[in-house]
């Protein structure tokens, strides 16, 4: 296990990709969005630390309530900053003030007219609520740069974990010092991280008529990941009152939050994938460990717990990097025929089925799935197939791209 004192330097690769627009002629507002806790603070200091150029970084994560006159306050102070010449701008959590994109549209609309030369970029922990606030103003205006959870490689180079470390501890890169406490590092996870997330990141800022089926949402979904469980089934778990539109809904919230998606099933017709059962997915195996109550070695030794993890690991992996774009994601099955995920990427298509241990000599859910749908390409993780550390050590367009 990681000692509490290991604290590495590590740069993700989004990194060198905004230093380089930052370092171009201002063109577009840049937009750091993506889950709580995966690193976009750092990330930008890390970036704004190597620039040359006068540089301003203001949170607007703070007990206190802050209105759009922050924003232009904060604005005019890096101008006096920047001179004549170039300078950098960087707000953090400028979702939770109200009305900020129109703030920022006045603001970055008066500088374009002045031919100032200060970039700015924006940072957001919910990528949904950011995008709505970008979309109502800023049209053409912005370039988006999305972070995901730590991957398998990313928390391998930083921390040293091997592979069933990650499997167990998941992407969270705050609570690698804590795995030597596994007490401390679950209670970590399930209060600072995803309570947090729900009420600071979901609550205050989008209308929840039922704040307690959510949460109740959020605990089932990490308890079932890779299970397939009906809207009936899931409301007769939780033992409240609601319908399945609100638990789609919830089930969105989460998803944008980044911490649960409800995956749909791979139908051929968009019509039947929005009516299915989803299939429950966590977006960091850490909500599904921590919340078991399971330590790492009780956890290894359960191979039906391990398995799920294993699968919750690889749909994962694919959900994170179909959140960013590129591809779709869903799951299949007919009866008792199942492929764990299915990918559509253009016309392209590819089934994966998620094996934890040695794959027995057939797999009928793959072949009744190639029989209907004759995907493009199939693909077996685990097992005798793709050694799990090579495909998480990828990146998912790698294989399904």
């Amino acid at each position: 296990m990681l000692s509490n004192s290991s604290k590495p330097t590590f740069v993700r690769r989004p990194a060198s990709e905004l230093e380089a627009r930052l370092r171009e002629p201002r063109r577009f507002i840049q937009v750091v969005a993506g889950p709580r806790q995966v690193g976009k603070t750092t990330l930008v200091q890390q970036v704004l630390d190597r620039l040359d150029a006068p540089v301003r970084y203001a949170s607007a994560d703070e007990p206190s309530l802050r209105g759009s006159e922050w924003i232009a306050q904060q604005w005019e102070a890096a101008r006096l900053q920047a001179g004549d010449g170039p300078a950098v701008l960087a707000l953090d959590e400028v979702q939770k003030i109200p009305g900020w994109s129109e703030a920022v549209k006045r603001l970055w609309d008066e500088d374009t007219r002045a031919r100032r030369a200060l970039q700015v970029v924006i940072l957001g922990s919910a990528p949904l609520l950011v995008q709505r606030g970008l979309a109502e103003s800023l049209t053409g205006r912005f370039e988006v740069i999305r972070l995901g959870h730590w991957a398998f490689d990313e928390m391998r180079e930083a921390f040293g974990f091997s592979l069933d470390q990650y499997l167990y501890f998941g992407g969270y890169p705050g609570a690698a010092p804590l795995t030597g406490e596994p007490g401390r590092w679950a209670r970590y996870v399930i209060d600072s991280l995803i309570e947090t997330t729900i009420s600071r990141d979901v609550l205050l800022l989008t209308r929840v008529d039922k704040p307690v089926l959510l949460r109740r949402v959020s605990e089932l979904g990490s308890r079932y990941s890779g299970q397939v469980l009906s809207y009936t089934k899931m409301l007769g778990q939780l033992q409240e009152a609601g319908n399945a539109t609100t638990l789609a809904h919830y089930l969105d919230l989460l998803a944008t939050a980044g911490l649960i998606e409800g995956l749909p099933k791979f139908a051929g017709q968009a019509v039947r994938q929005r009516g299915s059962s989803p299939k429950l997915q966590v977006l960091n195996t850490a909500l599904l460990t921590a919340s078991s109550g399971l330590s790492f070695d009780e956890a290894r030794a359960d191979r039906t717990f391990w398995g799920r993890v294993v699968e919750s690991a690889i749909g994962a992996h694919l959900a994170n990097a179909a959140a960013v774009g590129g591809f779709e994601l869903f799951y299949w099955r007919e009866r008792n025929r199942e492929v764990d995920f299915v990918t559509r990427s253009g016309r392209l298509t590819t089934a994966i089925e998620v094996k934890s241990g040695r794959s027995p000599d057939t797999l009928p859910g793959m072949d009744a799935f190639s029989a209907a749908f004759k995907p493009g390409r199939t693909l077996l993780v685990g097992g005798d197939g793709i050694a799990l550390d090579e495909f998480l050590s990828r990146p998912a367009t790698h294989w399904v791209g």
